[in-house]
C-alpha cells in the first residue's frame, strides 16, 4: 500500500460515522450541553490515574468528535488542542465546543498524527492525552511516540489507556477466546470490513465505507519505543475491562459503560493505562 493510502481508507471510514456517532447517545451530546460537569465515561475512568490537570496546557490526539477532549478542559487543563485527521469528526467537535460550557479552552486541528509536529507547536505541551481506540490506526509505534515526545516540554507528561495488544490479536468471531492476528507490529497491516459501529445508533444507517486497515503494537515495542525517545515510563497498569463490547457474546457491561469478561475476567487484559515524562 502506498504511504498514506491507509488513512483515506480509514479516514472514510471515520468520516461516515462522526455525524452519526454524534447523534448517538453514547457520546452523550446532548447532555454536555445542558451538564456544565458532565465528563465522557472514558476520561471519568481515567481519574484516578491522571490526576489533576489544572492550569496544564493539553493536546489531545486523535479526538474523533471531542468529548474527551472537552473532559480535559472540564478538568482543569488550561487549554487543549484536539488533533484528527477526520474532518467530518472536528466538525461535530467543533460544534460541541460552540454550544457546551468550557468548549472556550479547545481548538481543534485537522492533520496526520504523524504530522503533529508541523501542525502545532513542538516542546509546547504539558500533557499529551490519547484515547482508546487510537494505536491501531497507525502502521510505526517509534514514529507515534518521537512525536508525543516532539510535542512535550521537558517533564511534559504522556497518559495513554488503550486496547490491550492482547484483545487486538483476538478472534472477535470465534467461539471461544482464540489468538488470530499479530500482537507484534508487522510491515503489513491487516484488513477488517465491517458494516457497523461501537456506539448504538439513533437510527438504522447502512454505512457505505465499511473497510479498515490496521496495525498492532506490543505492550515492549510501545514501552521501547518511548523509551528510546527519550521518555521515562512512571506507570503501566493492565486493566480487565474496556470502553465497547469487542467480544460479542462473550461480556457484560459494567461500570461506567465499561465492558468485561463475563467469565474468567482474570485471563485476559482488556485495556492499559500507560504513564511516561519527558526527559
Amino acid at each position: 500500500m502506498a504511504s498514506r493510502d491507509y488513512e483515506a481508507i480509514n479516514k472514510a471510514n471515520w468520516d461516515e460515522r462522526a455525524p452519526q456517532h454524534a447523534k448517538s447517545e453514547d457520546y452523550g451530546f446532548k447532555r454536555f450541553i445542558t451538564e456544565p460537569d458532565m465528563l465522557s465515561n472514558v476520561v471519568t475512568f481515567d481519574i484516578p490515574l491522571l490526576g489533576d490537570i489544572t492550569g496544564l496546557e493539553a493536546v489531545h490526539l486523535q479526538c474523533h468528535i471531542g468529548t474527551d477532549t472537552l473532559s480535559l478542559a472540564r478538568r482543569g487543563a488550561k487549554s487543549v488542542i484536539g488533533l484528527d485527521f477526520s474532518s467530518a469528526s472536528l466538525k461535530e467537535a467543533r460544534n460541541l465546543a460552540a454550544q457546551a460550557s468550557g468548549g472556550d479552552k479547545l481548538r481543534f486541528v485537522e492533520g496526520s498524527v504523524y504530522d503533529a509536529f508541523k501542525l502545532l507547536d513542538p516542546g509546547s505541551f504539558d500533557l499529551v492525552y490519547t484515547g482508546i481506540g487510537a494505536l491501531c490506526w497507525l502502521p510505526s509505534i517509534k514514529q507515534w511516540a518521537e512525536t508525543v515526545a516532539s510535542l512535550l516540554k521537558p517533564g511534559g507528561q504522556l497518559f495513554i489507556r488503550e486496547g490491550h495488544p492482547v484483545l487486538w490479536s483476538i478472534d472477535e468471531k470465534a467461539d471461544d477466546l482464540v489468538i488470530r492476528y499479530p500482537y507484534f507490529e508487522r510491515n503489513a497491516f491487516t484488513s477488517f470490513d465491517d458494516e457497523g459501529t461501537y456506539v448504538k445508533l439513533q437510527d438504522e444507517y447502512k454505512f457505505v465505507h465499511t473497510e479498515t486497515v490496521e496495525w498492532n503494537h506490543g505492550i515492549g515495542e510501545i514501552v521501547q519505543a518511548l523509551l528510546d525517545a527519550g521518555m521515562r515510563i512512571t506507570g503501566l497498569k493492565e486493566h480487565e475491562s474496556v470502553p465497547w463490547e469487542p467480544l460479542p457474546g462473550k461480556m457484560v457491561e459494567v461500570e461506567l459503560g465499561e465492558y468485561a469478561l463475563a467469565e474468567g475476567r482474570e485471563i485476559l487484559p482488556l485495556t492499559y493505562t500507560l504513564q511516561a515524562v519527558k526527559m
